[in-house]
């Protein structure tokens, strides 16, 4: 079990990390991490690329602030999807630029928001389903997630920015960065290319044991 030193640590290099890559800027985004007696969350209104460890608040697991500065106000986001799917370890949320950029175009469909278009993109995220505007912190959409929490490895809320959850923080934001690169990828092409077909897709399905 990954210690809860170790946690803040991998919280702020992720942080870090994805700011420094232009995923997130100013205060956007949060990160969270579970531990045995409850979460780790980023502060409300933090950059994630100035994190420090001590800052980083931990929660109780029935929501109460333990300590750290002030939990994000997505917590009761954070908290349905650890409540409702034991894998899930961290949960990563940008405003990264191409996915918000495609709510605002256009997404594919509601219900997923990029087509299959490359291998890893199938691996590594899958579905995505689009959540229909609503205020940050809105629990709506909290609940909204959670009845998604352990069909799907990520949501994508419009206007607003992706949520990935994963095994782990480092996973999460994995998965999140060929999300948002994949649909960097269908932004900037025109016309737009064929998704992989379904004997690709099946392929995948047989040889790495993919879910689609």
């Amino acid at each position: 079990m990954t210690s809860e030193a170790q946690l803040r640590e991998e919280i702020c290099v992720v942080g870090k990390s994805l700011y420094e890559r232009g995923y997130t800027v100013g205060s956007a985004g949060n990160i969270s991490a579970r531990l045995e007696d409850g979460w780790l969350i980023t502060p409300t209104d933090a950059c994630l690329g100035r994190l420090m460890p001590q800052d980083i608040a931990k929660v109780s697991t029935d929501g109460t602030w333990v300590s750290g500065a002030k939990p994000s106000k997505t917590l009761e986001l954070h908290r349905q999807v650890y409540d409702r799917n034991p894998e899930v370890n961290g949960v990563v949320h940008t405003h990264s630029t191409s996915l918000v950029a495609l709510t605002l175009a256009g997404v594919w469909r509601q219900d997923d928001i990029l087509p299959p278009l490359t291998p890893y993109q199938v691996m590594k995220v899958g579905h995505i389903p689009l959540i229909a505007y609503q205020r940050p912190g809105s629990p709506d959409v909290a609940a909204r997630v959670a009845l998604l929490a352990n069909s799907v490895r990520g949501v994508m809320l419009e206007r607003l920015g992706p949520v990935v959850w994963e095994t782990s923080v480092s996973k999460a934001s994995f998965a999140l960065e060929e999300l948002e690169e994949t649909a960097r990828l269908w932004m900037m092409t025109n016309p737009k290319p064929e998704p992989l077909t379904e004997a690709a897709i099946e392929e995948l399905r047989q040889v790495f044991a993919v879910k689609w």
